[in-house]
């Protein structure tokens, strides 16, 4: 439902115009903006070139391909992301089994040992790959983890605060969603501190229609206190695919399957 804001001088055309319509509840928009943010199609592939740059300007760069399979639209989720690029992370694979219900399953595979590593819950809030991203990023933070709150709600966007249940698990006492009205896409999110300062911006810089789903083609962390940033852009992205379950299994860290090797 959308909030109309149309403004009249003259009696009879405010009489004739449209009722305004009540907000979302907030329970109704967050779900959406997950939905709208994580769920875009059954399943879905894209291509990733992500660009990390310190505080000196100095910048890194990583390729990747990642999949994503929905076994519910709104719940459990399956991503598999396999590095092409540079050579010291190439044919890495990162997994999650996301749940709602429970904390979500993280594989990390590392060619150069052989090794099959799990990642921690406790370990979903530290660095991606060395960017800005967070692990718990990519596949998303579990709605339930926080107390909602609509803070503000304009013309075109709804502004939700969201407070952590458990703050001792996290580095943020709290971080604000800014929620496209249209789209519902989650379009920036700015994490304060434990001392209320803000640290951490999150935003889509460039969103595009694909196959009719709108969808975030480009991304970017900035790390306010080290002064570094990470940008990744999405290309080649495509949705309804029917990428079978079997691949996110770990048979799949070692030999990685025909969707991530084009």
């Amino acid at each position: 439902m959308k909030k109309k804001t149309m403004f009249f001088g003259l009696l009879a055309l405010l009489a004739a115009a449209p009722a305004f319509a009540a907000d979302p509840s907030v329970d109704e928009i967050i779900n959406k903006a997950n939905v709208a943010a994580y769920y875009g199609g059954d399943d879905g592939r894209a291509e990733v070139k992500m660009t990390i740059k310190d505080s000196q300007g100095r910048e890194r760069e990583r390729e990747f391909v990642i999949l994503r399979k929905d076994k519910e639209d709104g719940g459990a989720q399956l991503f598999y992301v396999y590095f092409k690029k540079p050579s010291d992370v190439s044919k890495m694979v990162f997994m999650v089994h996301k749940s709602t219900d429970k904390d979500d399953d993280r594989w990390m595979y590392l060619p150069a040992l052989d090794l099959v590593k799990r990642i921690a819950a406790s370990d979903k809030r530290t660095s991606f790959v060395g960017s800005n991203f967070m692990y718990e990023d990519v596949s998303g933070r579990n709605l339930s983890e926080d107390s909602h709150e609509l803070a503000q709600s304009t013309d075109t966007h709804y502004l939700i605060k969201n407070t952590p249940k458990k703050p001792g698990e996290v580095e943020f006492s709290s971080y604000t969603v800014q929620i496209d009205k249209k789209t519902f896409l989650p379009v920036k999110a700015v994490y304060l501190d434990k001392n209320g300062k803000e640290y951490r911006i999150v935003e889509a810089v460039k969103t595009e229609l694909i196959d009719g789903i709108p969808t975030v083609t480009e991304s970017k962390v900035t790390d306010i206190a080290a002064g570094s940033s990470t940008v990744s852009t999405f290309s080649n992205v495509k949705y309804n695919i029917g990428l079978k379950e079997e691949i996110f299994t770990e048979r799949y860290l070692r030999r990685p399957p025909a969707e991530v090797r084009k």
